[in-house]
């Protein structure tokens, strides 16, 4: 028995899951319920896709997204772990940590009673990922998928001594246009701006992007909402466990130059991220266990 008739034996459910290989190597959890359809690839537990029946896509995904072993993925929900932006001390470590281009176990599946649709996944260490850090901890990703959709990333530090973990979901949103869009909640928080040298400023209202946009909002434990008047709908971000958001678009020039936006792909999206960075990063004592946890729901505008 191969592998994915292994795992749908194991995880299928019927109008629930299904598993997938779309690429060589490259295995998708697919997930249909009575609230909701979306996609969750095995490298990464990388949340593909989320659309609620009824309702446009609320995760954008590139149409130009590559699905092959150890590439990451332009869209959906990367996960930013264990560091955030550069590894704090060697250059050479990949950006944002490894845990978005690794392999996941599927651990659970389970239908719930409201019908929605929950999914466990664990990261598989490895001698690479062992060096990159090494520190005794378990990592998992548990998804519920329903009118919202809830993602929680657990660490739990099983070593002797603590660990500092920086982190975030670094969700994409779909937008109907940037022109029509603007983001709520972040009012009065204080900003690290990477566009303008790393300069620090405080929002003063609302956020519209004109241009390429990548801030790490600090102390904010604040919803944010994305108002889109295109689509007449508001995509609420709801979180715990985390003191930073970040927001980014690369606008035309670097998306041009990513290869994997499509055409004025990035007009279309927006990423809100929910996360642990800068002076926000965690630092978990051993035996205790860290949730970040974000839900994105759906409102009428």
């Amino acid at each position: 028995m191969g592998i994915l008739d292994l795992l749908n034996q194991r995880h299928a459910i019927e109008n629930h899951v299904q598993l997938r290989e779309i690429a060589d190597g490259v295995i998708i959890v697919e997930v249909a319920n009575q609230h909701a359809l979306a996609n969750i690839a095995l490298q990464g537990a990388h949340i593909a896709t989320f659309q609620p029946r009824g309702e446009e896509p609320v995760i954008w995904l590139s149409p130009q997204a590559k699905f092959a072993p150890g590439k990451s993925i332009r869209g959906g929900v990367p996960i930013c772990w264990p560091w955030f932006g550069p590894h704090p001390t060697d250059s050479k470590l990949p950006g944002h940590g490894f845990a978005r281009t690794v392999p996941w176990d599927l651990l659970e599946t389970k239908a719930l009673e409201d019908g929605a649709t929950f999914l466990r996944f664990g990261l598989i260490e490895s001698d690479t990922t062992r060096t990159q850090w090494p520190h005794p901890s378990i990592v998992q990703l548990e998804v519920t998928v329903g009118k919202a959709l809830r993602v929680e990333l657990v660490t739990a530090n099983t070593g002797a001594a603590p660990l500092e973990l920086g982190e975030a979901l670094h969700t994409y949103f779909q937008v109907s246009d940037l022109d029509n869009m603007n983001i709520r909640g972040l009012e009065n928080c204080e900003y690290m701006d990477k566009v303008n040298g790393s300069a620090r400023f405080t929002q003063q209202d609302g956020i519209v992007i004109t241009g390429e946009v990548d801030r790490v909002y600090v102390n904010t434990e604040a919803d944010c909402v994305i108002e889109d008047k295109g689509l007449k709908r508001a995509i609420r971000i709801a979180k715990q466990g985390s003191q930073s958001t970040i927001v980014w678009n690369p606008w035309t020039e670097k998306a041009d130059k990513m290869g994997d936006f499509g055409e004025n792909g990035h007009r279309g999206m927006v990423c809100v991220e929910s996360g642990n960075a800068l002076e926000n990063v965690v630092t978990i004592a051993p035996g205790e266990t860290h949730r970040l946890v974000a839900v994105y729901s759906v409102e009428k505008l």
